[in-house]
C-alpha cells in the first residue's frame, strides 16, 4: 500500500472512530443551557398551585408533599406530613428500582412539591415528569404555604 493508500485508511479510521466517540458528543456539540432557560422549561411542564388548591388535593387524599429544601432548611417547618426528599437526592428516592426508593410514593398519586421559593420545586417536579410520574404539581415557597395558613410542622 502506498503512501496515500495509507493515510487514506487511517482517515476512514479516524472517521470511523469518530463516530463511534463519545454518545455525549451531540449534547456536547450543543449549546449550553442557562439556569433561567431549565426554570421556564420546568415550569411549562409543572402546574403551579395555590396553597389552598394544593390543602384541598391533600385533604383528598392519595397525594404526597414533598420538601426538596436540604435538611438544614427543614429545621425551621416543613408542610404537615411532607417527607423530606433533598433535591440532590431525589432521583434515587423517587425511583422504584432504586434501593433507596421512598415507599409512600406512588406513580399514580398527586405529588405535589416546594421548597423555599418554587424554584427547585419546579426543576424537580421536571425531574418526577421525565421519570413517569404525571401528576406533579408545585405550590412554590414553605413561606407562602405558611403564610395563607396552610398546616406546619415545627421540629
Amino acid at each position: 500500500m502506498g503512501r496515500m493508500g495509507r493515510f487514506a485508511a487511517m482517515a476512514a479510521i479516524a472517521v470511523a472512530l469518530g463516530a463511534m466517540a463519545s454518545p455525549l458528543a451531540a449534547e456536547e456539540a450543543r449549546a449550553p443551557v442557562t439556569a433561567a432557560q431549565m426554570l421556564e422549561a420546568a415550569n411549562a411542564v409543572v402546574p403551579r398551585i395555590t396553597p389552598a388548591a394544593a390543602a384541598e388535593m391533600i385533604a383528598k387524599g392519595n397525594t404526597v408533599v414533598i420538601d426538596v429544601r436540604e435538611p438544614e432548611e427543614v429545621k425551621a417547618g416543613k408542610v404537615a406530613g411532607a417527607i423530606n426528599i433533598p433535591r440532590g437526592m431525589l432521583e434515587f428516592q423517587v425511583d422504584p428500582q432504586s434501593p433507596r426508593f421512598h415507599g409512600n410514593l406512588a406513580m399514580d398519586k398527586n405529588v405535589i412539591l416546594y421548597c423555599a421559593s418554587g424554584g427547585r420545586a419546579a426543576l424537580a417536579g421536571k425531574t418526577l415528569r421525565e421519570m413517569g410520574y404525571s401528576n406533579v404539581y408545585n405550590v412554590g415557597g414553605f413561606k407562602n404555604w405558611a403564610d395563607s395558613g396552610g398546616a406546619v410542622e415545627r421540629p
